[in-house]
């Protein structure tokens, strides 16, 4: 995946709340948001359905992060969508989660990760590129083009119902409930903001 500097430094027109929360913290072109909006702390917001809560609260996730840049690029009249994808969500690719996967004796867990397609490209504004050895999810399971209003109900249902089939085939698994492998992903979720 590329991150906010593949992104058209494309300047903003004057448009809505969105646009003008963005011109309000010196962000007027589309790559400089990006760039502003991935050096926020990765966590969870207190109201993911709020469309400027990146903003007021000075932090993101996945999906509240490039929610706002989908708004914004609605805004505009720019070519971008927002896409859930489903993966095995590693060390390797996900870095932070291993001692939670390692107290249940798993390697990986189904997730779901929200991310921009913008030109052909995947873009990903969660974090802010580093040399951190991480390796890109490079293969998705399914991949949805979704609207920033299906951010909360509608990826976690469509997250829950992958997960389900996904645990049928695997046998580490076995023993275990939805309920508990839905609560090990949560604590591989908060190791992430710790």
């Amino acid at each position: 995946m590329l991150s906010w500097d593949a992104l058209d430094p494309f300047r903003f027109a004057s448009a809505g709340a969105v646009t003008a929360a963005f011109v309000g913290v010196a962000k007027a072109d589309l790559r400089s948001a990006a760039q502003y909006v991935a050096r926020l702390p990765y966590g969870r917001n207190s109201d993911p359905e709020d469309p400027l809560i990146v903003l007021a609260e000075q932090r993101g996730t996945c999906s509240t992060k490039h929610a706002l840049l989908r708004r914004l690029a609605i805004e505009q009249g720019l070519p971008m969508a927002l896409v859930v994808g489903l993966y095995e969500m590693t060390e390797r690719n996900t870095p932070g989660i291993e001692p939670v996967l390692r107290r249940y004796g798993l390697t990986s867990l189904l997730e779901a990760h929200c991310y921009l397609c913008a030109g052909g490209n995947r873009i990903d504004v969660t974090k802010e590129p580093s040399n951190d050895q991480a390796e890109p999810i490079g293969h998705f399971l399914y991949e949805e083009e979704i609207d920033p209003e299906q951010i909360t109900r509608y990826k976690t249902g469509l997250h829950r119902k992958f997960l389900k089939e996904w645990m049928a085939g695997d046998d580490r698994l076995r023993g275990l409930s939805f309920d508990r492998v839905w609560s090990i992903r949560q604590e591989c979720i908060e190791s992430l903001s710790a």
